[in-house]
């Protein structure tokens, strides 16, 4: 199996299964001599664990770290970073009963056909387990940024089924279990939780990404372009089914005259672009949004056919996530920083020299007092 790595200067190669002994990672291009310990990594991981409120998976995981390398009386050495969370919670009997059928909406069917063999329990290595070692690089990454740039990644559910959740604050986004910025919305979001986990169905979320004091410069057309690699990443998280940076779609219903963003001497007057233009980032906050679909293992009875090419009826027992977009705030935020890192690294190595006379202007105008 290939494609199990992202990046290039930085880069992040993940390994492991749900339910096999551990998950893991190997970080490679972070620069030496920046301070690094699992207290820092956990932080963010102990955002995504499982089991934090009866709306999210039940199943137990401390999602502890464990550093086996690359760094050395608590800095980074420069050599690759080996990170480590072992599985302590499998239940693997839960899936006994698809070993044999396809779960719809899940990854069965696909690796069944390609490579002939599968890990049923959990999902394997299509699980989204794997995400919690994507968590854990991108705090590697998300430090870095802060300290060299000063560049903030954070991100908020704003949406989740037909509940449209407005951005009011960063303050309590981290306070409540659904990582929303604006806490009027909780109660009416745990009524339709409950109410939703009682159906024994599920439902997707909407999640958005802010990336705040990223210099202008960073991006590689035409291929590599910024704004192409955070959608590949970001796409790259399971469930996830549309990427939109800045306006995204919305610019379908928008005139030149409203989506171009003017720029003046105190600053761009509007952010449309989500911070991106030509592939190379402005130095406005980049901004982009994550659809992510329904979780695909639910109990009602759905239609499928077994490895035979039967018809059957599969029902999914276990411990799942009714919106797995409530978790996915930290892991939308690794994504980002990995690949600002990556960037980061790249236009440091080929521009480092360049010279322009041109003033930087501000990302935005600032507001009079």
């Amino acid at each position: 199996m290939s494609g199990n790595t992202l990046g290039k200067l930085f880069s992040v190669t993940s390994f492991g299964e749900s339910h096999g002994p551990a998950i893991g990672c190997v970080v490679d291009g972070c620069p030496p001599g920046m301070a690094l310990s699992e207290e820092d990594i956990q932080l963010d991981l102990d955002r995504r664990k499982p089991g934090t409120s009866r709306h999210v998976t039940q199943r137990r995981e401390s999602d502890t770290v464990e550093i086996l390398s690359g760094v050395f009386e608590g800095k980074t050495t420069g050599a690759p970073i080996a990170l480590l969370i072992r599985n302590e919670d499998q239940r693997s009997k839960d899936y006994g009963n698809i070993a044999e059928t396809f779960r719809p909406g899940h990854a069965d069917y696909t690796y069944w056909q390609k490579y002939g063999i599968r890990d049923y329990r959990g999902g394997g290595r299509s699980s989204a387990r794997e995400t919690a070692v994507r968590v854990a690089a991108g705090s590697v990454a998300k430090k870095w940024l802060h300290e060299r740039f000063g560049v903030t990644i954070r991100a908020y559910l704003s949406q989740l089924g037909p509940i449209v959740v407005p951005f009011n604050s960063w303050d309590k986004v981290n306070d409540n279990p659904f990582f929303v910025a604006d806490e009027s919305f909780v109660p009416q979001l745990e009524t339709y939780m409950d109410q939703l986990r009682k159906s024994g169905d599920s439902i997707g979320a909407k999640i958005s990404v802010v990336a705040e004091n990223v210099p202008v410069g960073w991006g590689e057309p035409v291929y590599d372009r910024l704004d192409a690699d955070l959608a590949y990443a970001l796409m790259s998280i399971n469930a996830v089914k549309g990427v939109e940076i800045g306006a995204g779609f919305d610019c379908v219903n928008q005139k030149g005259t409203e989506h171009g963003d003017e720029l003046t001497p105190e600053g761009f007057l509007s952010n449309h672009a989500g911070g991106v233009l030509g592939g190379i980032s402005t130095g406005q906050d980049i901004i982009a949004h994550i659809a992510i679909k329904p979780t695909s293992s639910i109990r009602l009875p759905r239609r499928s056919i077994d490895k035979a090419g039967n018809p059957v009826m599969v029902s999914t027992e276990g411990r799942h996530d009714p919106c797995v977009g409530i978790r996915a705030t930290p892991i939308s935020e690794a994504m980002v920083a990995i690949v600002l890192m990556d960037q980061a690294l790249r236009h440091r190595a080929q521009n480092a020299d360049v010279v322009c006379t041109t003033p930087k202007i501000p990302g935005s105008v600032k507001k009079a007092d």
